[in-house]
């Protein structure tokens, strides 16, 4: 059984190298998105990413709800990103010039976030961490099938399962039961 924020949290405070890299490796990804999303470049947003996670690390000993980490992770994201923004328009303003002014007409006008957006990142998030708590066989088959760019034929999920082509619907859907049953343990009440 995977361990709950709250336990990585406090594993933290007592200098767990492990469960540090387990925090970084569980919400990389929905930190990352956060500025990328807002018009931010890979370099910025690694830069918001750095900023966020050494937040967490200097916080660590004074979160005071640790079970409630991926919101405190999105706030911060969310505000660092925003910071970050304001500074590229201010130095814009200032007569600074960016290395690609294009990149400046992409950002947004500094209005926050939608909240539909962030729901959705947030969604996206426990679906993968959810598939990443499927067996094997699951995990790889919904990767074979929903995490492509293009749709892979029967034919070529079954020869990478090893299996028969006809297995693979009556298999996708007990898969996707099992997702549907972790994803719904995690849902929070309410």
């Amino acid at each position: 059984m995977k361990p709950t924020d709250q336990q990585l949290i406090l594993a933290c405070r007592r200098g767990d190298q492990a469960a540090w890299e387990m925090i970084v490796n569980r919400y990389q990804r929905l930190i990352f998105t956060i500025p990328r999303r807002a018009g931010l470049d890979k370099d910025q947003a690694a830069d918001v990413f750095q900023e966020v996670l050494t937040t967490l690390f200097e916080k660590l000993d004074v979160i005071e709800h640790p079970e409630k980490l991926q919101s405190w992770l999105v706030t911060t994201a969310r505000r660092k990103t925003w910071r970050a923004v304001l500074e590229l328009k201010s130095h814009a303003q200032r007569g600074g010039e960016m290395e690609d002014e294009s990149e400046l007409a992409t950002l947004p006008d500094g209005a926050p976030l939608a909240e539909e957006v962030l729901m959705q990142l947030e969604e996206q998030h426990q679906v993968r961490t959810a598939v990443t708590s499927l067996d094997e066989r699951c995990r790889k088959l919904i990767e074979l099938l929903f995490y492509s760019a293009e749709p892979k034929p029967y034919s070529e999920v079954a020869a990478a399962l090893g299996t028969s082509e006809g297995s693979i619907g009556p298999t996708r859907a007990r898969c996707l039961e099992k997702l549907l049953r972790l994803l719904k343990k995690d849902l929070p009440a309410g």
